[in-house]
């Protein structure tokens, strides 16, 4: 940082990057601004500026360094590296602390507290939040984590008996269930449901987690200013789901019947393998720390699943195209997609929805991130 970009910062105020102190007075409170810059995007913190942007300087400089390095190793866990450098700006010593973005998240100080950045001041992460740093690192998976409040009666036992017999081939008795449940992650070591237990084999799956419902609307026209005609919220467990979706969407899907040899022949404008790739996709991606349903929305032009959460870790739009992006956000409830026939283990799915569309409609379907939420827009073909 040079003195104009100082000076720049300074006119713009404190920010998501950018956090001003005129001294640092006690180890905890520098420790959580680091631990904030680092568990959120990085950022600097700019020491010998005070609160109005007046610059005042820095004493000894030496003995201050050393003391954000001890801070930054030994007060914040994991360690953070933090790279200091110094200005001077007429006549006076300004610090700046630069924070990386940290690759072992999440941080906490040693008094055990877990900080973000929030616009331009630091708080204390939520537990939705907080499960989401632990998601980014892969050191914790949503999916797997017991819910509260829930226990062995709210899990279908029969219902689940079946499905283990059907989809994993297994004899089941009766005294090995919960033992299968737990080796499956669909119950805790403890013998408690997790999120995938539930969604899959709970009793009333929304009781406990509302938002694993999946919200489906036809809409006649182009934006969703219109109110739509014909509107399902599918609840229950996931098959159920899933099989309540696929008949809303084949509803309004159109199909032509060519008569060759003496026998009809059907052709879907799109392909069901694409709705249901799309589908199943959602479920086994979204992110189930946001409070928000899938939703699925048809218009006469197009169709659009909309899947809570951005793309997770390395993911980006253009692997995906290609086929090279196979980052699982829950792997418990992909697993048992996956048994059930409805995933394949090798990434491929919305390479295979692009080629199909495009086979079939001659169009190329959107992918995109808005907000918080990723959406999969596949095109109709034109009347």
């Amino acid at each position: 940082m040079n003195e104009f970009e100082l000076k720049e910062r300074i006119i713009k105020g404190e920010d998501l990057h950018t956090e001003f102190k005129e001294f640092l007075i006690d180890n905890e409170n520098i420790a959580k601004s680091i631990v904030c810059f680092a568990n959120t995007d990085g950022g600097q913190i700019i020491v010998g500026v005070n609160k109005n942007g007046d610059i005042v300087g820095v004493k000894d400089l030496d003995i201050l360094i050393r003391r954000i390095d001890d801070i930054a190793h030994n007060r914040c866990e994991p360690p953070i590296t933090v790279i200091p450098e110094t200005l001077s700006i007429d006549n006076k010593t300004v610090l700046v602390i630069n924070i990386p973005k940290g690759d072992q998240r999440p941080y906490r100080t040693s008094s055990g507290l877990y900080y973000i950045r929030s616009a331009n001041h630091c708080r204390q992460a939520s537990r939705e939040e907080l499960l989401r740093l632990f998601q980014a690192t892969e050191s914790i998976y949503y999916d797997e984590i017991e819910i509260s409040n829930s226990s062995l009666k709210d899990i279908d036992m029969d219902y689940a008996k079946r499905f283990l017999e059907r989809y994993f081939n297994l004899d089941v008795e009766n005294e090995n269930l919960i033992r299968y449940l737990v080796n499956i992650k669909a119950l805790s070591k403890k013998e408690r449901p997790t999120l995938a237990g539930l969604i899959f084999f709970g009793e009333n799956p929304q009781y406990f987690v509302p938002h694993s419902r999946i919200t489906a609307a036809y809409i006649e026209g182009d934006d969703l200013s219109i109110s739509p005609s014909d509107k399902k919220n599918f609840e229950g467990k996931v098959p159920e789901v899933l099989e309540g979706c696929m008949r809303f969407l084949k509803i309004y899907i159109k199909e032509k019947h060519i008569i060759r040899a003496l026998e009809p022949e059907k052709y879907p404008e799109i392909e069901d393998f694409v709705l249901r790739e799309a589908l199943v996709n959602s479920i086994a991606h979204r992110d189930y720390t946001i409070s928000a349903p899938i939703r699925i929305l048809i218009f006469p032009n197009k169709v659009e699943f909309h899947t809570p959460g951005k793309l997770p870790n390395s993911v980006t739009i253009e692997s995906m195209k290609i086929g090279g992006a196979h980052v699982l956000r829950n792997p418990t409830i992909y697993n048992l997609l996956e048994k059930m026939g409805l995933v394949t283990d090798v990434g491929s799915g919305i390479r295979r929805i692009i080629e199909s569309v495009k086979r079939t409609v001659g169009r190329e379907v959107l992918l995109e991130v808005l907000d918080n939420e990723f959406v999969l827009a596949i095109p109709r073909k034109e009347e």
